[in-house]
């Protein structure tokens, strides 16, 4: 047990109840007591505390002394202990999820207005994403688009059957059932758009070479002299040596003559572009048309022309209607091929038409 007195009231007392001290009537003891006071006499104005430990074991008593500078180092020290129990009971609080609900409201709105900005940030990149593949799938698409033009025109130029290669259909595919390919979600569809789109450049290169070779066998096929170059009558003079109507005498014929009745028509036996028309000594009222390759083409004793210089003609269109200008015995064509700047017989361009 412990108990606090003031000094001076325990010795005006005399109480020696407690075993506080020698009997009253010691003189030696109140010599010590008297010199004692003296000498452990606090300044006026401070004030000490005695504690009192009872102690059961020994029986007997203890005495303890504060001062004012003990006392409050013993205080300080109290309080720091008291601070010190606090936060850590506060921080095992906020530990163990007992957080102040206010504080706890406005870290989760914290906590949501950064995940609606993640969710936001996402959905940007994600939107950025698709439109990037749209831009891919329209290129793709206009790709087709000439894939499709270009098959469908050599389809044409080829002469292919009807149905052999349908390019406004989606071509037959099969195949066993397989297990699937995994693939990463968006950079999977990318990665095989970028396979497509090389594919359909390969595809396009090859069919554009391909047209470009049956252009120019088409044009060479068309510039090339072929045919008859009127609709009706028979050929009249050979090509080469012949009796000049007129003189009788042995002459090169450069052409062949077709005798029709007059206003027949004369057709272009090559596709070309016209580079006379009108009149020419010996040949009357003719037309001439350039073909390339070197070919040119001569239509001679015409009753009229039907083209003009520059205009272009496509084989088989009619140029002319014949009839006997120039140096010529009655209606009749007068057909020249000539080819590198030399005439050449326009039967073998004929009988390969036929």
């Amino acid at each position: 047990m412990i108990a606090g007195l003031p000094n001076s009231r325990a010795r005006a007392r005399g109480d020696d109840s407690l075993g506080a001290g020698p009997p009253a009537g010691s003189t030696g003891g109140d010599r010590r007591d008297n010199n004692s006071n003296k000498r452990d006499a606090a300044p006026r104005g401070i004030r000490r505390m005695n504690f009192i430990v009872l102690c059961r074991s020994t029986r007997g008593t203890r005495h303890l002394t504060l001062t004012p500078p003990l006392a409050a180092g013993i205080a300080i020290s109290a309080l720091a202990v008291l601070a010190g129990c606090f936060g850590l009971g506060f921080g095992m609080a906020r530990s163990f999820g007992h957080v102040p609900a206010d504080e706890r409201i406005v870290e989760l709105q914290q906590a949501i207005a950064g995940q609606q900005a993640a969710v936001e940030q996402a959905r940007d990149a994600a939107r950025d994403r698709v439109n990037a593949l749209a831009i891919r799938v329209a290129s793709l698409n206009a790709q087709v688009i000439r894939l499709n033009a270009l098959g469908g025109r050599l389809t044409e130029m080829a002469k292919l059957d009807d149905g052999e290669f349908d390019f406004s259909a989606a071509p037959g595919v099969g195949g066993p059932d397989e297990p699937a390919v995994s693939a990463s979600g968006m950079a999977g569809l990318g990665s095989e758009l970028d396979d497509l789109d090389i594919r359909l450049g390969h595809q396009q290169r090859q069919l554009s070479i391909l047209a470009t070779l049956l252009v120019d066998r088409k044009l060479n096929e068309e510039i090339r002299p072929r045919g008859r170059p009127v609709k009706a009558g028979f050929i009249s003079s050979d090509f080469g040596r012949r009796t000049d109507p007129f003189t009788g005498e042995l002459r090169e014929h450069r052409g062949i003559d077709f005798a029709a009745k007059l206003g027949t028509e004369i057709v272009a036996v090559a596709t070309g572009v016209v580079t006379w028309a009108g009149p020419r000594q010996g040949y009357g009222s003719m037309v001439e048309v350039t073909h390339g390759n070197g070919y040119v083409t001569r239509y001679a004793h015409n009753a009229r022309n039907l083209v003009r210089v520059g205009d272009h003609v496509q084989q088989g269109d009619t140029i002319a209607l014949m009839g006997a200008t120039g140096r010529a015995t009655g209606p009749n064509l007068h057909f020249e091929v000539w080819h590198n700047g030399r005439p050449v017989d326009p039967q073998r361009f004929i009988r390969q038409a036929s």
